[in-house]
């Protein structure tokens, strides 16, 4: 096997791309390549790590060792890499206009943020026995605001650590959560693949069409399920009733819209369905606690 080309590849600049390295717990990683070249790096393992990479914009490679073995990341799509090895070579490949987080967390600590009853999420079986894991899934609104959050922030002071290291710990969160955003599409209540499917179709439905959503009839109609396997089978699979989850993700959304400061408040309160200004304020104040206006601001400061 040929070892990756060490003159190709640099070694990371610890001041410019890691963000936070707290001892035994977890490293954060910004790679943003704002130049026309494409950029190389190489970062060095020293323990057995969960790896979480987060591509935010073009398609960015990161390889394992040797180039070949590799996973490749569109705009907006995450992936978890796990090797039974404690030492890796983790190759970075970011063509211009490129931003990648990547988030790496040592086996036993992330062992340790898990309850026993709670082991089922994941392929634990995989990592008692060495097997490697590669998945890849595209990255939900709520996780991208937090990822929004983390690359904007500016400063460095001590309380700007901090929030970085809440951000880290939310991100991490979100990727491995009962969330409906997780999808867990594998649902042990739900053995039948082409419900399965039919339950994906009428989520891809009402996030398509977040102004003016289908009511259950139709929605049931159109994915060919009966209304009550259809809200039974969405709220096992999801974590919520079809409204719900659409509810929450048309907020979580808006956070999304906010932070790119491109529409103001009104517009986004029509983009996601809501007759006036003052019902989506309403609404996102009910979920978050403040405005958008009052979101916003804390964002910017």
């Amino acid at each position: 096997m040929m070892p990756f080309d060490s003159k190709k590849f640099q070694n990371i600049d610890k001041s410019t791309h890691l963000l936070i390295d707290e001892k035994n717990m977890f490293s954060l990683f910004n790679f943003n390549n704002e130049t026309s070249e494409n950029q190389y790096f190489v970062h060095t393992t020293q323990h057995n790590y969960i790896q979480l990479f987060f591509n935010l914009k073009t398609i960015c490679k990161v390889a394992f060792n040797m180039e070949h073995c590799a996973i490749e990341l569109e705009s907006n799509e995450s992936g978890m890499v796990y090797f039974n090895e404690e030492h890796t070579n983790i190759l970075f490949s970011l063509p211009p206009d490129s931003q990648l987080i990547a988030l790496l967390i040592p086996v036993q600590y992330f062992h340790s943020l898990f309850t026993k009853e709670e082991n089922y999420l994941l392929n634990f079986d995989n990592f008692v026995i060495g097997k490697p894991i590669i998945e890849k899934k595209e990255t939900p609104v709520t996780q991208q605001v937090v990822l929004h959050q983390i690359t904007h922030k500016k400063d460095n002071s001590p309380l700007d650590q901090l929030f970085i290291k809440a951000k880290a710990y939310e991100l991490f969160s979100l990727y491995f959560s009962h969330s409906e955003e997780n999808s867990n599409e594998n649902c042990p209540f739900i053995s039948n693949e082409e419900t399965i499917s039919q339950l994906k179709k009428a989520k891809e439905i009402i996030l398509e069409n977040l102004a003016d959503p289908p009511s259950l009839e139709e929605l049931a109609k159109t994915v060919g399920l009966n209304i009550k396997k259809l809200k039974q089978g969405f709220k096992e699979v999801y974590g919520a009733p079809v409204f719900t989850f659409l509810l929450n993700y048309k907020l979580e959304y808006s956070k999304k819209l906010l932070l790119e400061n491109k529409l103001n408040v009104n517009e986004i309160g029509n983009k996601i369905g809501y007759s006036s200004s003052s019902h989506f304020i309403a609404a996102f104040k009910r979920k978050f606690g403040i405005t958008p206006k009052q979101f916003t601001k804390q964002q910017n400061n």
